[in-house]
C-alpha cells in the first residue's frame, strides 16, 4: 500500500499541500482530480521525491521515505510519469526506454522492454526512431514505457491527457486499465479532466486548496451533481 499521511508541501513561502491525507491499495487505479493549483502535481512530485515535504511523510508497502530523493522512490517501486511527457527528443525510443530501466540488470531490461513493446506495439517498430519525431500520443506512451522499464509497483501519472484528440486519451487509459489489471501496477493517475480519470478510478481523491475535499469511488463521484458543480467545474 502507498501511503501519504499529513503531506504539507510548498515552492518558496507558498504552502500548497496542507496536511494532505490518502492511500493507494493495491491493484488500485486512484485519482487524484481538482482545479488549476488544488495540488495534484504537488502531490506526485512529493511521492516521487522530486519536492520535499515540510511536514508529514509517504510510505511504500510498509516502509517510510526519507523524502526529497528520486533514487529512493524508485528503490521503494515508485515510478512518475511527469506532466508534459518530458522524452528526450534528441534519442532514440530505445535509448529513452532504456533510461527508465537503468538500475536492472541486463537480463531483466531486456525481460522489460518485451514486456512495454508488447503493451505498446506502435512503439515496437519505432524503436530506432527520434522520440521527438513520435505523436504526441506516442510520446506518452513513450513516457509510460520509460516509467514501466523500473518495474514500479505503483505508477504515478501527471496529466496524462495533457494535449492530446479525446480517442487518443481514451486509447491511453484503456492502456493503463490493461497494465492495472494484467501486471499488477497499482496506478495513481492526477488528472485535470476528471471526467476520464474519474471513469477510470477504483476510488478517487478531490483536492482543494491542498487538501481532500471529498473522496470515493469514481463512478459515484462522477455522478454526484454537488461533487461536479462544487469541484469538478462540469
Amino acid at each position: 500500500m502507498l501511503e501519504v499521511t499529513g503531506l504539507r508541501a510548498g515552492y518558496g513561502s507558498g504552502e500548497i499541500l496542507r496536511g494532505l491525507t490518502f492511500t493507494v491499495a493495491p491493484g488500485e487505479i486512484v485519482a487524484v482530480v481538482g482545479v488549476n493549483g488544488a495540488g495534484k502535481s504537488t502531490t506526485l512530485k512529493v511521492i516521487s521525491g522530486l519536492l520535499r515535504a515540510s511536514d508529514g511523510h509517504v510510505a511504500a508497502d510498509g516502509r517510510r521515505l526519507s523524502g526529497g530523493s528520486t533514487v529512493e522512490a524508485v528503490r521503494h517501486g515508485i515510478a512518475h510519469v511527469p506532466e508534459g511527457r518530458q522524452v528526450f527528443p534528441g534519442m532514440t525510443v530505445r535509448e529513452n526506454l532504456l533510461l527508465g530501466g537503468y538500475t536492472a540488470s541486463k537480463k531483466v531490461i531486456a525481460a522489460r522492454m518485451d514486456t512495454v513493446t508488447d503493451v505498446f506495439p506502435e512503439l515496437s517498430a519505432r524503436l530506432p526512431a527520434y522520440a521527438g519525431e513520435l505523436s504526441g500520443g506516442q510520446q506518452q506512451m513513450l513516457a509510460i514505457g520509460r516509467g514501466l522499464m523500473s518495474g514500479p509497483r505503483y505508477l504515478l501519472l501527471d496529466e496524462p491527457s495533457l494535449g492530446l484528440a479525446p480517442m487518443i486519451v481514451r486509447q491511453i487509459f484503456d492502456l493503463l486499465r490493461q497494465i492495472n489489471k494484467e501486471d499488477g501496477v497499482s496506478i495513481l493517475v492526477a488528472e485535470q479532466n476528471a471526467t476520464v480519470a474519474l471513469a477510470a478510478a477504483d476510488h478517487a481523491y478531490v483536492l482543494e486548496a491542498g487538501n481532500v475535499a471529498v473522496h470515493g469511488p469514481g463512478d459515484e463521484l462522477m455522478r454526484d451533481d454537488r461533487v461536479r458543480r462544487s469541484y469538478l467545474g462540469y
